[in-house]
């Protein structure tokens, strides 16, 4: 039976997610399946992704073919690496420690990579922010400015027709007073 490493679609229209599952490369893509090793979410930014590490070895051991997609996300876990250096230890290439070395400095590496990553998005999401925040206070105010000066303009116009009111009414007080 040959098995493959594939993606099983989930979720809602628009919005999918994924399971990584080992399953009989006969078997429709959201049909039955022999395990489920992992999930692959990439609504979000960077995309979620889990993987059993020791599951999806035992099955690239055993022989299973992921597909390309798969490979891709397999690839960013590290197991196709770790499979890789598996293969140097069997070939006597190097001893178990040394494949464990290795492999423990390529997912420090890659772990600083993906924080670093997170960290800028999260930077650029607050700069984005503030400069939004900026932007509704600079409006406002202006709005405010603007505001106060028609404000201004109309109690300076106000007094004036009061005055000639007033100038107007003395004539005619001084002429009944006569």
């Amino acid at each position: 039976m040959p098995t493959r490493i594939r993606l099983q679609r989930k979720g809602k229209k628009g919005q999918p997610y994924y399971h990584v599952v080992v399953a009989d490369s006969r078997a429709p893509r959201d049909g039955k399946y022999i395990e489920r090793i992992g999930a692959y979410d990439p609504n979000q930014n960077p995309a979620f992704v889990e993987v059993n590490l020791d599951k999806a070895l035992d099955w690239l051991q055993k022989g299973a073919q992921p597909s390309d997609t798969c490979r891709a996300i397999l690839s960013y876990t590290g197991v196709i690496y770790k499979n890789h250096l598996a293969n140097g230890v069997k070939k006597g290439a190097f001893d178990a420690a040394e494949a464990d070395r290795r492999f423990d400095i390529w997912m420090n590496e890659k772990t600083a990579k993906i924080e670093g990553k997170k960290s800028k998005l999260a930077q650029g999401a607050q700069a984005a922010e503030k400069a939004r925040i900026d932007a509704e206070n600079k409006k406002s105010a202006d709005r405010a400015a603007a505001l106060s000066a028609k404000l201004a303009a109309a109690s300076a116009e106000a007094p004036a027709p009061a005055a000639e009111a007033a100038e107007g009414e003395a004539p005619a007080a001084e002429a009944a007073a006569e």
